[in-house]
């Protein structure tokens, strides 16, 4: 078997520099453009970041933990990397692409490999209309905002707000609330991939919203759509002890 060729990227923090020069100094330094597989260190956020970065290059990334949680990536170990790196799985991800239009008229697109967000931007609460593939689902949601996430993303913002943890694979998307005011008893929906999320933003002036799709955000919205993107795959290698759809399924049963 021939060993992968590995450009080496890593976040700014110094556990993270630090590795990178061991392992470029360990294995060298393949240029992006000509790399088998992208090897990604620090946490999760710049394991996000990587993966934005690189989605239009259909390379594979290998991420190891130099940051704090490290959900998203492979535990840190130097040795027989390239060995490692050609027995990892595969998991493969499809980013959700939002289209926000703006009280301006215009309308921004960016994709979420997380979750798409809407925040309120004042002390007032936001109020929304959601739609399901255009039929209404609920005629008002008054909450400080609401959350439409990926598998990958189930477990992070989407977790803290009480949302559902989805099985990488499931074909199905969590719709959560965070802090509803009403309907009180509205947790959140499971809804399948292929569905079309649209969310209208009602009494703008006094209860303006602001969208997020990961890193992107697009302030004053009117109406945000969400939908999967299934033509863009994000391919994430992991060691097989440390496999992502194993973690999320092991995150369901914490204590």
């Amino acid at each position: 078997m021939s060993l992968p060729r590995i450009a080496f990227t890593a976040a700014e923090q110094e556990a993270a520099q630090e590795a990178l020069a061991q392992l470029i100094a360990l294995y060298g330094q393949t240029p992006e453009d000509d790399a088998d597989v992208i090897v990604a260190l620090g946490g999760d956020g710049f394991m996000l970041e990587s993966m934005h970065r690189f989605i239009d290059r259909a390379v594979p990334i290998y991420g190891m933990n130099r940051g704090t949680v490290g959900f998203l990536l492979n535990s840190y170990r130097p040795e027989q990397l390239p060995e490692r790196v050609s027995r990892a799985q595969t998991v493969t991800l499809h980013p959700l692409v939002m289209t926000a239009e703006t009280a301006d008229g215009n309308r921004h697109h960016a994709l979420a490999i997380n979750e798409v967000s809407l925040h309120r931007q004042t002390r007032q609460a936001a109020k929304l209309r959601i739609r399901v593939d255009r039929k209404i689902r609920l005629d008002e949601l008054i909450c400080d905002g609401l959350l439409v996430a990926t598998p990958a993303g189930s477990t992070a913002y989407n977790l803290s707000a009480h949302g559902p943890i989805l099985p990488i694979g499931s074909g199905l998307l969590a719709l959560t609330p965070v802090s509803a005011f009403r309907p009180r008893r509205w947790r959140s929906a499971l809804l399948p991939h292929k569905a079309m999320v649209s969310v209208e933003v009602l009494e703008l002036q006094k209860r303006p919203v602001s969208a997020v799709a990961d890193f992107t955000e697009i302030r004053d919205v009117v109406s945000v759509d969400v939908v999967e993107d299934r033509s863009i795959s994000i391919d994430l290698l992991f060691d097989p002890e440390h496999n992502l759809e194993e973690r999320i399924i092991a995150e369901q049963f914490l204590p």
